[in-house]
């Protein structure tokens, strides 16, 4: 029995959770790592319907720090979950952007035109051409795509 696999090219690849105070702790000593990809077309499955394409991605993490630059770049989104009671989507293009976090913080400099939203127990976002705001367990402003955020 064979089957037929896509080729693909992946430099480096490094997941870790760390994302608002509560991840922070769990982040504090992680190692120094970075990654660069660069993968066209690539589809990641989520709950509900998520499609992603770009042309390239680097990123760079150490303890509870976190930077990453992306160019251009294009998705689409759409999800109802039963288990936060939320449904939203989210239509996302962008020239190019680069973000940095530390901790609970995130800021955002880029250049896109992102429009959507969610609502749910986990919290409400409007986003128009990129502008737009969201409130709940992830806080933040955006305008033009440019974005400071802060999660709980």
């Amino acid at each position: 029995m064979s089957s037929s696999t896509r080729p693909s090219v992946e430099l480096a690849s490094a997941t870790a959770s760390g994302s608002g105070i509560i991840g922070m702790i769990d982040t504090f000593d992680r190692p120094a790592d970075a990654n660069a990809e660069n993968k066209p077309g690539k589809r990641i499955p989520k709950a509900g319907v998520y499609t992603e394409a770009g042309l390239g991605r680097a990123s760079a993490e150490f303890s509870v720090f976190r930077v990453e630059a992306k160019g251009p770049n294009a998705s689409a989104s759409a999800e109802a979950t039963a288990a936060r009671l939320g449904a939203g989507a989210m239509a996302q293009a962008e020239i190019g952007s680069a973000s940095a976090s530390a901790g609970p913080i995130d800021v955002k400099v880029g250049l896109g035109v992102d429009t959507g939203g969610y609502i749910g127990l986990g919290g409400v976002e409007v986003k128009f051409l990129g502008t737009g705001f969201s409130i709940g367990r992830k806080t933040s402003i955006s305008f033009l795509n440019s974005e400071l955020s802060f999660s709980l």
